[in-house]
Parts: C-alpha cells; structure tokens; sequence
C-alpha cells in the first residue's frame, strides 16, 4: 500500500475542500491515488468545491505569441516571483515562445534539442542552461502548444502573465469577432471551463459525471426528496438503525424538518446515507429523485461546458456564452480553446520563514 504523506492530504484538500481526516481516509482506501481519491470524496459528498486544476502554485509566467496564422502560448516555470517579474526572465519567455512559433517540435524534449534561433551554435536547451547561470536558480520549459490556422486565433494574458488564453474560432477575421473572442478568452481565464460545450463530452465523461451525481445525492441525504427522506427516516427508526437519542431527537424536531440534521449526530446522518445506498436501485427510480439529479447534472454541466457558463458580463446575469455569441455573429463558432496556469498541478515547496531565519542567523 502506498505511504500517504501530509502534502498528499494537502494536495487532496486543495482539491476538493473535504476535510483532512476525510481526505487522509480517502487516500488510503485508494492506495495514494489522487484522482480516484477525489472521485470518492465526490461520491461520498464529502467534496465541497471540486476545483477543474490545484491551486498549489510554482511561479513563473505563461505567455502567448501570434505571427500571421501561428500562435503559440507557452509555459516557463522559475523557483520564485522575484525571478519571474524579471526583465530578462521575460524576454527569455518571449524568445521561447517565437522559437515555438518557428519551430515543428510536438514536446519540450523535441524542442530542447533544436538550434536555438537567436544563436545558431547553441541549442535551446544550451540557452536554458546558460538562463539557468544567469538567473542563479532552476527554470524550466514546462509545456506549450501551437495553434496554426486559417481561421481567427485571439490570444489574452491575465494577471501579469499568471493565466494565458488562446481561443481558436471559425470567423471572419475583423473587429467585432476579434473583440468577442477577447471576452470569451477573459471568460475562459476566469471560469476554466473542461469543454467548449457538452457535445465535446464523451458518452462515458457523462455517464460518468452522472453517476457521481446520483452518489453524492444518496450521500447527502438532507438534500434527498421530503418523501424518500421521510421513508429513510422511518426505517432508521423502526429498524433501529438509529441510536435512541437520535430516534429522541428525531421525535423532538420533526414538525421543524428543515433543522433536523443541525442536532443529529454524525452516525445518524451516516446510517441513513447508508440506507438510502441500500435502496439505490429503487431511488434512482423514483421520478422526484431523477428530477433532482437532473436539476444537478444541468448545473454541473453549465459549471464545466464553456457554451453553457453565464456570460461573465451579462448585463441581465443569465444570458449563457453561446447566447451571447448569437448576439454577435450567429456563424461565430468556437473551434478551440486552450488555457495554462502558472504552477496548474506543480506542488509548491513549503517554506518555514521563522525556521530560516534561525537558520540564517545560526
């Protein structure tokens, strides 16, 4: 079995919002794997704010470049934020990103090996070496890619270069498009949708997807339908299922339902998610209970399909992307889009000041 750490928990956590002993118990029941831990915690309903990428951040810029029909966004990490507000960190980036935009390279490691434009004796990981002198701590070229197209591409830089956007959209190549397109990128920096709209998903992400919202319903059951609630009920105490003091409880609070889970205790509320995953078959069945989950499924759907988010400038606060669009130009359509974050999924190394301090001081 794989040794769970504290930065895994950390990891988890930042991840999902789920508590630590939850987070450490998932991991361990899933061997140390993270993705399949956060699918647990979802399930289990545990996970309060499931987040697309971790926030755990490496420093360093993204940047983007366009020349003619090319365009190219770019990720290069430093150890610090020092080093990537420095001018000649930045111009290191740029000069990548050009190279990117000439070369035929699919990876960082094709890339390293190639002649480095702006000194043809040198290779592109020889100018990374010598950045690396120069600067005085490690840098790397972490990932890119290049779109090259006959259609309109609209780059955007939020935050001094901590989210790139590139956003590729089959259009004509003028003014009002391009300024559409700008706000759909900010859209992206801002929302992170996985997919430009649903029709991108495959068959098994959405049954995949509604399958976690069925668990995390059964799993939440003070969301679960008054009727199906009431039937759990009924049988946590008949069955004695439950303890007495919260069949007492239950007997005390259950003209005033919408209180009653803030004075069970936290096996009662267990025992009963218990119950309801005993009569899943029969739930999943109940025509109340699907309409919940379909209300569910259509909210997750909006949170991660970029046609369906609400418009970030909306004036009305619920015009959707793709109804906006329509507004603009209703042949406008999106072809691609591609976001990078600085230190998306690097876990950051944690820094005691005090403890350096003394160090230093030592």
């Amino acid at each position: 079995m794989a040794e769970v750490t504290t930065a895994m928990v950390k990891q988890l956590r930042d991840l999902t919002g789920a508590g630590i002993l939850a987070c450490k118990n998932a991991l361990v029941e899933c061997d140390g794997d993270i993705d399949a831990a956060v699918e647990s915690l979802r399930k289990s309903g545990e996970a309060k704010a499931i987040k697309k990428a971790s926030r755990i951040a490496a420093e360093g810029i993204v940047k983007v470049y366009v020349e003619g029909n090319t365009a190219v966004i770019v990720e290069v990490n430093s150890e610090t934020d020092f080093v990537a507000k420095n001018e000649k960190f930045q111009n290191y980036v740029e000069a990548v990103a050009k190279q990117i935009a000439a070369s035929d390279a699919k990876d960082v490691e094709a890339l390293l090996t190639e002649k480095w434009l702006e000194d043809s004796e040198k290779t592109v990981n020889d100018a990374l070496v010598n950045m690396i002198a120069t600067i005085g701590e490690k840098i790397s070229i972490r990932r890119f890619e290049k779109i090259v197209s006959d259609d309109v591409v609209v780059p955007y830089i939020h935050g001094a270069g901590r989210i790139g956007v590139l956003v590729e959209a089959k259009a004509a190549n003028d003014d009002a498009n391009k300024e559409a397109l700008k706000n759909i990128a900010m859209q992206v920096a801002a929302m992170n949708p996985e997919y430009i709209s649903r029709a991108d998903m495959s068959d098994e992400a959405l049954a995949k997807l509604r399958e976690i919202t069925i668990d995390s319903a059964l799993n939440t059951p003070d969301t679960l339908p008054k009727p199906i609630l009431n039937r759990l009920i009924a049988r946590a105490c008949d069955e004695k299922v439950w303890s007495d003091e919260d069949i007492k409880i239950y007997g005390e609070q259950k003209n005033n339902m919408n209180y009653l889970f803030n004075f069970l205790s936290e096996a009662a509320k267990g025992q009963l998610a218990g119950l309801a995953n005993e009569e899943k078959e029969a739930i999943v069945g109940d025509k109340i209970f699907n309409g919940l989950v379909e209300g569910r499924f259509a909210k997750q759907l909006k949170d991660i399909c970029l046609l369906d988010q609400v418009y970030v400038k909306a004036e009305d606060g619920k015009q959707s992307v793709a109804a906006y669009l329509k507004t603009v130009n209703p042949e406008l359509a999106i072809k691609k889009v591609v976001r990078f974050e600085t230190g998306e999924g690097i876990e950051k190394k944690q820094e005691n000041f005090a403890e350096e301090v003394a160090k230093q001081m030592q």
